[in-house]
Formats: C-alpha cells, structure tokens, sequence
C-alpha cells in the first residue's frame, strides 16, 4: 500500500493568528522546510495531498449549529475573541478552520478507500474546541469531527485516540466520556501547571466508558525518561482493546524550549510514540492511523518532532 499521505498545501498556512500570536504559519513553513530536506517524496515513502475544505454538514457532526454561526458571524468581522482571550477571530478564520477539518476528513477517507493506511495534517489537532466553544487556539475539533464520521457515518466499531500534546486533550476527551467507541489516552503536562486545568488520573470515563479513558499527567520538567514510561502505559492500555483507527495528536510543546510550557522531551520521544503506534496499527487495525500535528510553538521543536513522525509513519 502507499507509504504516508502528508496535507500539504497555502490553505493551511491561513490557520495563522495575527499579531504575534504563538499559534503562526511559521510553524509550518518550518516543518516543510525541514521536510523537504530530509525527506524525499517518493522515494522515502511519502506523497503529498491538497488540503480539502470541510463543508458545514460536515462540521455539524461535532459542533453546534449556532456556533458555528458564531464563527462565520466572527469571520465577517474580523476582530474580536472567539473565546475568552486565548482564540482571536482573523478574516476568513471560518475557512482556514474548515481547512483544517475538512483534510483530517480526507486523510480518514483515503485510509477507508485503501488509498492509504497513514496520513499526516500537521494544521490538524486542534483538540480544545468544544462543541459549542472555542478553546487554547482551536476554532473547530477536526478530531472531534472525525471521530463522528468514521463511527457515525462511516459504521467503524470503535477508534483510538491517543495524544501527546502538552497540553490535556479537553475536547475530546470530556465530548467522548461516556462513550465507549472511543478508547483515549493522553499523555500532558499536570493540569495544575498548566492551561487547560484538566486530565487528572482518576477521570477514566463514565457509563458504559468507564475504563475506556486514561489520563497521564506529567510534573513540569519531565524529559524523555518520564515520556517513555508513560508512552509505555498506553501502549500497554492500548493492548486490551479492538480497534478500526487510531488517530494521533503529535503535539511538540513538550519539547524542551517551547515558550509556553515546562516540558523536556527531546524529539525522540516523538519518534519513539510513532513508531510503538504504527505498529499497533499493524497488529490491531490493518494499520491504519491517522495523524495531526497539534500544538508547538517553537518552530525548530515542532519541525524537528513531526519530521521524525512522518519518518516513522513512513517506514512501516
């Protein structure tokens, strides 16, 4: 099967907040800089596919109908907050965001399609908007989006979810909490240091998804030793249950030097968590996973960290 579908493409550069903001299209241009460098497309088993823009039917598979209304409302405008001080509205953000979506949607229907087994958005994994909010950067859950539509409309039993962000996946894993297709794990920086206030260890799931959650939160400082034991516990979570995807956020704000948090990782463990991942995939789902970039607000750490994702994604 073909090796590893990377959306590349000018419309994820515009998810890019003005004014300084730590969430820019500098991200990104220095991800594909350092691609392009290192990896050869073909040869290395990587191709690249157009970014594909979500339509609103499909945005409703998540988020509300009046906030998504909101959205294009703020759009139009062009100033203001779409949440309470972290999310600026920008002109055409609704676009940009649907962008986002809309790619993530394309890569978990090429994998369907048998087009591919492995896919890469790196604009992806905006896990903080909430149904009915944004959050911490994120207009619309392209994770949550995704999720509904290979269970819902696409009749998968059940996806995993796993996330390495710095940061606590909130949007997914209190919009999924008591729902047993969805086996998540995440791996972040202790919510009582750190934005947003959440993923503590006893919160595992409610109802019939009791168990099904495994939040692992990190002390402030924690470097690859830390990563590596706890990445080993999801793996070892993971190992219990069946599965038709897994979907991967390979945040890189827990790399030593990001601005805004207090993490150590080296981008070995990034490496480390795509490679156990992709053969999980392998061994449970015909190896299918999906994979989005997420948070990382130094440009040569979050370059560095998805490089090793895509090599790793590649060589399966």
């Amino acid at each position: 099967m073909p090796g590893v579908a990377v959306v590349r493409g000018p419309e994820l550069l515009r998810y890019s907040f003005p004014g300084g903001h730590p969430l820019s299209e500098v991200r990104l241009k220095a991800f594909f800089e350092l691609l392009d460098k290192e990896v050869q497309e073909s040869n290395d088993g990587v191709f690249f596919v157009k970014p594909t823009m979500a339509s609103e039917e499909e945005l409703l598979l998540f988020h509300t109908r009046d906030y998504v209304e909101f959205v294009k409302k703020r759009c139009e405008d062009g100033y203001g907050y779409l949440d309470y001080g972290d999310t600026p509205a920008f002109k055409n953000c609704y676009e940009a965001a649907s962008y986002v979506v809309g790619s993530t949607l394309e890569l978990c229907r090429m994998v369907l399609n048998g087009r591919t087994s492995r896919g890469f958005n790196p604009m992806g994994g905006l896990h903080h908007a909430r149904r009915g909010a944004a959050g911490g950067f994120c207009i619309f859950n392209d994770i949550g989006v995704a999720i509904h539509y290979l269970l819902d409309k696409k009749g998968l039993n059940r996806v995993a979810y796993v996330d390495i962000d710095c940061h606590h996946g909130d949007g997914v894993c209190y919009d999924f909490y008591n729902d047993p297709r969805v086996i998540f794990a995440d791996i972040h920086q202790d919510g009582r240091t750190l934005y947003p206030g959440t993923g503590f260890e006893h919160e595992t799931g409610e109802g019939k998804a009791k168990g099904l959650k495994l939040n692992i939160p990190l002390p402030p400082y924690s470097g690859d030793r830390e990563f590596l034991e706890a990445f080993n516990k999801v793996i070892n979570f993971l190992e219990n249950y069946d599965f038709d995807i897994i979907l991967f956020q390979t945040g890189a704000d827990g790399l030593a030097g990001d601005p805004i948090t207090n993490l150590q990782y080296s981008p070995k463990a990034h490496a480390y968590a795509a490679e156990k991942l992709t053969e999980m995939a392998e061994e449970k789902c015909g190896g299918n996973i999906v994979a989005m970039g997420g948070g990382g607000y130094n440009p040569n750490n979050v370059a560095a960290a998805w490089v090793n994702v895509v090599r790793k994604l590649a060589e399966r």
